[in-house]
This record gives C-alpha cells, sequence and structure tokens, in this order.
C-alpha cells in the first residue's frame, strides 16, 4: 500500500484502536494526529470541512495532505486497509460472515459496551445526564447479552470466523478487552477471556494506548 496513512483520532477510543491494530498486524505504517473528543477537538470549523463533515473519530486518511481522501467509520476504515490481507476471508461465506460479526459490532455490542465504558470511565458518572443515568441498567443488559453470545460461540470456536483471525475478531477485541472499565466482569466469560489472550498473542499485536 504505496500511500501515506494517517490515523485521526482519541487514543482511549476503541474504534479508533480497531484501525491501529489492523495496521499493526498487517506491518503497515501509520501516522497518528490525536484529538479530545472530551474538548470538543473534532466539532472545530477546521475539522468539519476537511477531515469528517460528521464531527467524528476514527478518521483514515489515505495520502498526504495536498492530496488526500478520508474514510470515516471505523469497520471501514479496516476493511479498506485490509483488503487482499488473512484478515478477511477468502470465500463468499467466510466474508459475509466476517460482515456479520462486524455489524454485531456495531449494533448490539458497542452502543452498550463502549458506551458505559465512556460514560463511567472517560466522563465519570457525575457528568451524567438523568437520562443517561436512566439507561444504564438496560445498556448492561444488552452488554452483557452480547458478551455471553460471543462467550457461547468462542466454547467451539478459536476466532469468530474460524480458525485464525479475521477483521471481526478486530472489531470485537477492541472494546471487549477493556469491558471491566464499564463495569462487565470479564471473568464471567471464560471463553473470552482466552480469546482475549490469542488476540494478544498475535504476531504484531499492539496495546490500546
Amino acid at each position: 500500500m504505496a500511500d501515506a496513512l494517517t490515523l485521526h483520532q482519541d487514543p482511549r477510543s476503541g474504534n479508533c484502536y480497531k484501525i491501529a491494530l489492523t495496521a499493526a498486524l498487517l506491518g503497515l505504517p501509520l501516522a497518528i494526529r490525536d484529538y479530545d473528543i472530551t474538548k470538543g477537538e473534532t466539532r472545530t470549523p477546521e475539522f468539519l470541512a476537511t477531515v469528517n463533515a460528521n464531527g467524528r473519530i476514527p478518521v483514515l486518511q489515505i495520502g498526504s495532505d495536498a492530496d488526500a481522501i478520508f474514510l470515516p467509520e471505523s469497520n471501514a476504515a479496516c476493511w479498506y486497509l485490509a483488503q487482499g490481507s488473512a484478515l478477511i476471508p477468502q470465500d463468499r461465506f467466510g466474508q459475509a460472515d466476517c460482515l456479520r460479526w462486524m455489524f454485531f459490532e456495531q449494533y448490539n455490542h458497542e452502543p452498550n459496551v463502549a458506551t458505559l465504558r465512556f460514560w463511567l470511565s472517560i466522563l465519570g458518572e457525575a457528568q451524567l445526564s438523568d437520562e443517561q443515568r436512566a439507561a444504564i441498567p438496560g445498556k448492561r443488559a444488552a452488554g452483557a447479552a452480547a458478551l455471553a453470545l460471543m462467550d457461547k460461540h468462542l466454547e467451539t470456536h478459536a476466532f469468530f470466523c474460524g480458525d485464525a483471525p479475521s477483521l471481526a475478531d478486530i472489531a470485537l477485541f477492541a472494546y471487549t478487552h477493556v469491558a471491566d472499565e464499564g463495569g462487565f466482569a470479564l471473568s464471567d466469560y471464560p471463553a473470552v477471556g482466552a480469546w482475549i489472550a490469542r488476540i494478544r498473542a498475535l504476531p504484531g499485536f499492539v496495546p490500546m494506548d
């Protein structure tokens, strides 16, 4: 991949970490530009005009500043980086199954597991609105259900799409391995715990900042 790659990120974000981990496992050099989302640094006029009009990170910048193109959304950026690699299954069903788990991560897992981590560990409960506090029990139940489903699957699978890691594993690892920061007890999910150890043992693995 000849184009220069830059990740616009907040280092505390699991969605940003997905892209950094994908690049690391593939041996792709990745420049980093950090922002603090709690200070509104992705909502400035300059960011909205030049990086992402949606005011969110991560964004993968492809190319130098003069001729760059920008790709928001973590799983889309991971897919871009991994095209042609072993992280995307080669057969038609395998690719669809990989996408299935990546959609599960964004719809069932991330809105609950990641949101509680952000609310409780990054913002702090004292900073939450009454509406956010009222939503905590529902998000905790939904997050626990997602983790339980993952644990059941991993009882009979080394990785989510078979015997080798894929982007599905990267997408789900990012917020799962820090789920305890949102109040989830990972010890309740032993198959998930064993899978986390397998991901950490992959050649090229890098931890979240």
